[in-house]
């Protein structure tokens, strides 16, 4: 992830100038194409109704980025992998031949399998309109014929006034009738027109999520409403101020030891009611369930009110606020553990694990809690 960042900040100039939008989905590709080949058919997704990888209208650094780390599981792609992975390759090509200098591999257009062409709906059937169009052609015969006649019998105007006395009247269903189909047509034209939405990309659910900070409690009292709560007072560097937070910390802590310490806080869960007071963040802990022990996770000496935290290789832009409704915070919370040297880590099945740092790179630590679960 600190790779990606380098990259970003050493080449991002030089390419097309980014949205909010495409940055995060820029942040988000640099790590997926990581794990290629892993992640190869949400990047089929992505790129079906998209000419660039960011929906740009040039070239991006995720476009040459996520190319070169594409491309060796592209050269060995089976004829039924380039037809099921079309778009990627299609893509691809399109890179390579806008690259200079660069070793290009041999792309087989040819075996894409037929593009998928989308029903197009059925016109609705304009029953009145078409009953209403032989009266139409009817009515506009014999106007020609009338002036036909008119022409030949000019020099007799009393022959003339006959045929046109004998003009039949206008049908009185045939304006509507027009007006109907035109309406019918403009509708279907419409649908037509309707442009293609690009297909969403599922962001992967990661450490980076998560807003890590430095909290200073400033003070702690008894939650006058709850007896296992304590609320706090924590500066956390926002600008409108401390937060308000409660923890049940009652009985592992005695209220002195609350006041006036440093501790890592989760920003960025929603704000819940504790029994009648708004909880805006909550403090970080180790625990161990066989012994009963609670320790605070401690920032590294040193820190501020603010400063940035993070699990190695995730320095993301966090969510603002985690939706419940996703549970991210329940998906990650269950890897955070503490090692042997009291550190805290996370943990993910088939990757190394992740240490608790500053932009310093210091670590965060436990008192005296070995293998604990973080939360």
């Amino acid at each position: 992830m600190q790779a990606n960042a380098a990259l970003v900040e050493q080449l991002g100039s030089k390419f097309p100038q980014l949205n909010a939008e495409q940055s995060a989905e820029q942040s988000q590709w640099l790590t997926v194409s990581q794990r290629f080949p892993e992640g190869l058919e949400q990047l089929n997704e992505t790129l079906k109704a998209r000419t660039y990888l960011l929906n740009t209208q040039e070239l991006s650094l995720a476009d040459v980025v996520v190319y070169a780390r594409a491309q060796a599981a592209v050269e060995a792609f089976t004829e039924e992998q380039i037809k099921a992975q079309r778009h990627i390759v299609r893509w691809l090509d399109l890179v390579q031949h806008s690259l200079s200098g660069v070793p290009q591999i041999a792309v087989n257009l040819d075996l894409e399998a037929p593009r998928e062409i989308k029903a197009k709906p059925e016109k609705k059937k304009a029953a009145p309109a078409e009953a209403a169009t032989p009266k139409k052609e009817s009515k506009g015969k014999k106007v020609k014929a009338d002036k036909k006649a008119g022409a030949e019998k000019k020099a007799d105007p009393a022959a003339s006034a006959p045929a046109a006395a004998a003009a039949p009247a206008p049908a009185a269903g045939d304006a509507p009738a027009a007006e109907g189909q035109k309406r019918t047509e403009k509708k279907e034209k419409k649908k037509k027109e309707k442009k293609p939405q690009p297909a969403k990309v599922e962001v992967p659910v990661t450490p980076g999520m998560i807003d890590l900070r430095v909290g200073h409690i400033q003070k702690a009292i008894r939650h006058p409403d709850a007896d296992s709560l304590y609320v706090s007072t924590i500066d956390m560097g926002d600008e409108t101020g401390p937060r308000t937070v409660c923890s049940g910390l009652v009985k592992y802590y005695p209220l002195e030891a609350m006041q006036d310490r440093y501790v890592i806080v989760v920003a960025n869960l929603k704000p819940v009611n504790m029994r009648g007071i708004k909880s805006s963040a909550m403090v970080l802990c180790a625990s161990n369930k066989d012994d009963g022990i609670v320790e605070f996770v401690t920032p590294p000496a040193g820190s501020k009110p603010g400063d940035k935290i993070f699990f190695e290789g995730y320095d993301l832009t966090p969510e603002s606020v985690l939706n419940p409704k996703k549970k991210i915070w329940e998906q990650i919370q269950p890897g955070f553990s503490t090692t042997d040297k009291l550190e805290v880590i996370y943990r993910k099945e088939g990757d190394e694990d992740r240490k608790l740092v500053n932009k310093k790179g210091e670590l965060c630590l436990v008192k005296s809690l070995v293998g604990a679960t973080v939360n």
